[in-house]
Order: structure tokens, then sequence, then C-alpha cells
């Protein structure tokens, strides 16, 4: 007679424990990974709009408006600094503008820029 062979048929428990091991493994790497892209995005989008910002005061200030220190964009307060400067032409005048969350410690953006104050003849 020939011995009979059991035929074996599905996962033991142990390899399906591995199996769920390493599954976990792999969830908590993509987890990690999709915050730091989150974080990325985030901080991408928060130069981008303190950049417009930076922008629109220098405008404003080129044209002579007396734009205030805080701005409200994107549902956000943003804290607003401009240091002026003199230059070699009396009639041109340097602006450095810094734009941070309100209560940040570092910029978001700085921008550079120059205001004419000369009269027009």
């Amino acid at each position: 007679m020939r011995s009979q062979r059991t035929r074996r048929t599905g996962y033991s428990l142990m390899e399906a424990i591995v199996a769920l091991f390493i599954l976990a493994i792999a969830s908590a790497g993509l987890l990690v990974a999709t915050q730091a892209h989150v974080d990325g995005v985030r901080g991408l989008e928060d130069r981008v709009v303190a950049q417009w910002i930076a922008e629109n005061r220098l405008a404003e200030l080129s044209i002579g408006d007396a734009p205030a220190d805080d701005v409200r964009m994107m549902e956000v307060d943003w804290a607003v600094q401009v240091d002026r400067g003199a230059t070699d032409d009396p009639d041109l005048q340097a602006v450095d503008i810094l734009v941070s969350r309100r209560g940040a410690a570092s910029p978001a953006a700085r921008l550079s820029g120059f205001i004419d104050t000369g009269a027009v003849s």
C-alpha cells in the first residue's frame, strides 16, 4: 500500500501573522512618507502665499500707500516687516520685506526691491 500524503491548502497561522506584520510595517512607512509629503506641500503653500503678500506690499509701497503691518490671506494671519534703507541715488529707496506667519520664528518669504521716492518732473 502506498502512504497517502495529506495535501496542504491555505496558510498556516504563523504565515498569516508574518504577512500581517510585514503589511503593518509597510503601512507605517507609507503613513510617514505621506505625512512628510503633506508637510512639504503645506510649507510650499506658505512660501508661495508669503511671496504674494511681499509682492503686494512692494506694489503698495511704490504707489505711496501706507499699508498695515498685518495681513490676512488664505485664512491665515501674516506679519509683514518692512525695512527701508538709503541708496546712492537720493530718489531711490531700498526696501526689504519679510513675511511670516503670525507668531512664527522665521520668515516664510523675503523680498528686496526699490521704491522711487523722487518727484515726477
